[in-house]
């Protein structure tokens, strides 16, 4: 791939660069090839349960849009279709897979090494929400899942 394709406008500036991220421990790492195609707070039990906070953060891309430069991701089947990963050394929230669309894959926004240049759309289970957290961006909100 050339370096144009490689690069990932910042929210603040439109600098192209080029987008990496991995785990706690460094074991995993990788690389992006595109902004995603989605992003979103999502405020489900297993969420909150899986990254020990009151909502995870997410961004999605198409499998061929990831290079994994180091390690691997494990993971843990939460429900029939969804598998849950995470770095089998350090512990770290890395990833979502729904097995009903094997073209995609999603990321937490936190393992990336600069998570302000990628910017959520919208909160998702936010019949969830904990009752102190106050949301105040322009996101649209969604009870359960976004349907769309």
């Amino acid at each position: 791939m050339g370096m144009e394709q490689q690069a990932v406008e910042t929210v603040e500036t439109n600098k192209p660069v080029i987008l990496e991220g991995g785990c706690l421990c460094g074991a995993v790492r990788y690389q992006l090839s595109a902004k995603p195609f989605d992003a979103d707070y999502c405020h489900c039990k297993q969420c909150q349960k899986s990254s020990g906070a009151v909502f995870q953060v997410w961004m999605d891309f198409k499998h061929e849009q990831i290079t994994w430069l180091k390690g691997e991701v494990s993971e843990f089947e939460s429900s029939d279709n969804v598998r849950r990963g995470f770095c089998k050394q350090c512990g770290c929230t890395l990833s979502y897979r729904d097995t009903r669309y094997p073209d995609y894959f999603t990321l937490t926004i936190g393992s990336l090494d600069e998570p302000s240049l990628i910017k959520p759309n919208y909160h998702i289970y936010t019949s969830n929400q904990v009752k102190w957290l106050s949301i105040t961006d322009d996101c649209e909100r969604y009870q359960q899942e976004r349907t769309s």
